[in-house]
């Protein structure tokens, strides 16, 4: 589809807004947003997003989201868009929606541009903290309308952060391995939210001062660090062939103490509330870790 022909449906379905009434939040670019009326058309632009605004209770207000967008259930039922990594603009555009929450660091950021220049309001979403999950449900709350809904959500999450804090607060450093893939082996430096999760448990990550978030490294680097604990997921919710991967690699003090710990990619790996789940079950197995000295 051409841009002019884009442009041409915009026109016609997307008219300029008044916001003298408009409802209003910023983005994580720190850019204001506004909305004349309440979002009741939400196109969820990555499979986190689309979870955040199922929890922030505007889920029936969902039209459409990108693929692997599986949690709740009712996610899988939604049309698709393409992938977070590359959308279907005509697929976009002729769902008519008047909000789309997308990925900063995630989804095309040209795409993320047309969209914008196209008239569309997107909604930049990029979490890097607990923090930033709670302020995100209390803001997408705004926008749809669901702010109650939201609050509580924000609210059981904050709590559950805060009660799993004190009660590791003084637990004894376990150096941590968190391997988020296999091909290649990739790890995060302790800028990512995984790295706060770790922290809260009492985890220190060995890979911790690398320069990127997300970074690939060797085995080598692996047997270097010597950690005392490997955690990682797989690909699926239950799927531990990454953690036996290691089980030949005798001379690494976590196979040898049997402290290879699977957590559910999606609870730990996507910034949703889902993440005191996952940073829960991170703590139990830092727990066993220790007893195992």
């Amino acid at each position: 589809m051409t841009r002019f022909v884009l442009a041409a449906i915009v026109a016609c379905c997307f008219p300029l807004l008044g916001y003298a009434d408009a409802t209003c939040v910023q983005d994580d670019r720190d850019k204001t947003l506004c909305l004349e009326k309440s979002a009741s058309r939400i196109i969820a632009l990555s499979p986190g997003a689309t979870e955040l605004v199922y929890a922030a209770g505007a889920g029936d207000h969902l039209i459409a989201a990108v693929t692997f967008s599986d949690y709740p259930d009712a996610a899988q039922k939604l049309p698709r868009v393409g992938s977070y990594n590359r959308f279907d603009l005509e697929a976009i555009l002729s769902l008519k929606p008047d909000l789309l929450i997308g990925w900063h660091s995630g989804n095309p950021v040209e795409q993320l541009a047309q969209l914008e220049s196209l008239g569309l309001t997107v909604y930049y979403s990029e979490l890097r903290g607990f923090a930033d999950v709670a302020s995100t449900l209390r803001r997408l709350g705004k926008l749809a309308a669901t702010e109650a809904i939201a609050e509580t959500a924000a609210s059981e999450f904050e709590n559950g952060i805060d009660e799993l804090r004190n009660r590791y607060s003084s637990a004894k450093p376990v150096r941590v391995f968190q391997q988020i893939w296999e091909n290649p082996l990739m790890t995060v430096n302790d800028e990512h939210l995984i790295s706060e999760a770790t922290r809260l448990c009492g985890g220190v990550n060995v890979f911790g001062a690398l320069p990127r978030l997300a970074a690939r490294i060797d085995h080598e680097a692996v047997l270097a660090a010597d950690p005392e604990a490997i955690i990682a997921g797989g690909m699926g919710e239950e799927n531990r062939d990454w953690l036996d991967a290691w089980l030949p690699y005798s001379g690494l003090i976590a196979v040898q103490r049997n402290n290879l710990f699977f957590v559910p990619p999606s609870t730990l790996q996507r910034p949703t509330p889902r993440l005191l789940e996952g940073t829960r079950l991170l703590c139990q197995h830092l727990e066993t870790a220790r007893a195992r000295r």
